[in-house]
């Protein structure tokens, strides 16, 4: 699962729908595995506006990388800081969660992740 999906991603529990707390899902006991991809600025500078920089940031820091601005980059920003890029390519590409947890800060609930997948289904009493 690479870190890019988890500013989509969400408590799945119906109680978690309209609490702010449940974004986003805080990575617990994260095995990191690197792959070397080849850099491409035009997926990085069309993905920037989408991104929930806030979100983005916490989870950065959860996973022990250097911390990212308090502002997100604009994309022209983005186009002339060669280390930036490579930076968010490096976290957002070719970072992923091997193994490990994702938690809702608003349930509690854990989210498994087994060889790069997260296991969403929930058991009966929380759907």
């Amino acid at each position: 699962m690479k870190v890019l999906s988890l500013n989509f991603l969400t408590c799945a529990v119906k109680a978690c729908k309209s609490s702010s707390s449940s974004y986003p899902l805080h990575p617990q006991d994260a095995e990191l595995v690197q792959d070397e991809i080849e850099l491409n600025p035009d997926i990085l500078i069309n993905v920037l506006p989408r991104l929930d920089w806030t979100a983005l940031r916490t989870t950065s820091s959860e996973l022990g990388f250097p911390p990212l601005p308090e502002q997100a980059p604009t994309q022209e920003e983005l186009r002339t800081d060669e280390k930036t890029l490579r930076d968010l390519h490096h976290l957002l590409l070719e970072t992923q969660i091997s193994e490990g947890k994702l938690v809702c800060a608003n349930c509690g609930h854990s989210y498994a992740v087994k060889e790069g997948i997260a296991n969403f289904l929930l058991p009966s009493h929380l759907v």
